[in-house]
């Protein structure tokens, strides 16, 4: 197989916003993360349970079913994988962990998005708080779902006109494969 071209031109920004950006390399467009951000998502179980997140997401135009996750570098902080993780964590759930393992960077949508997330898991989960996001800016509803119950709640979010986010096939594998 012969290598296409167009992928050794560097990229030209198209357009640029506070988080997203549009580029071209020849006749190939995509879209990604401005100033190298990134996305960590975490794997995180409590007592045999799954906790899982649900928000309003405005490309959906409703909401969505998802694991924690957030974005790396978006504050400029220097917060690396494993401090982003926990802290979202926190913050969306009301659960920390001790530790994250990392398992590994994935690309959801190669053919049009150029953003990359790193999977971890969370170790040592305990509650802390309530969870639901940061004041004013997020509304997050937590589920804590056991693993043997977890495509029959997939599938009743879905019929209650509830996104899921692709991430989900991770835990759901078990499920869809047997």
């Amino acid at each position: 197989m012969s290598r296409d071209p167009d992928l050794d031109l560097p990229p030209e920004t198209m357009w640029a916003g506070r988080f997203v950006q549009v580029q071209r390399k020849g006749r190939w467009e995509y879209a990604g993360r401005v100033r190298g951000i990134r996305a960590v998502v975490v794997l995180a179980e409590h007592d045999g349970c799954w906790i899982l997140v649900e928000q309003a997401r405005a490309p959906l135009g409703g909401p969505c079913l998802e694991l924690p996750a957030g974005l790396v570098g978006d504050h400029g902080d220097g917060a690396g994988v494993e401090d982003t993780a926990i802290k979202e964590l926190e913050e969306e759930t009301g659960f920390t962990a001790s530790h994250v393992e990392r398992l590994g960077d994935f690309h959801a949508s190669p053919g049009m998005l150029s953003e990359s997330f790193t999977l971890v898991r969370a170790h040592g989960v305990r509650r802390i708080g309530a969870g639901g996001g940061v004041a004013g800016e997020e509304d997050i509803t937590v589920h804590l779902v056991p693993k043997h119950e977890l495509a029959d709640f997939v599938a009743d979010r879905r019929d209650a006109g509830v996104a899921v986010d692709v991430k989900l096939l991770l835990p759901l594998a078990s499920f869809l494969l047997s």
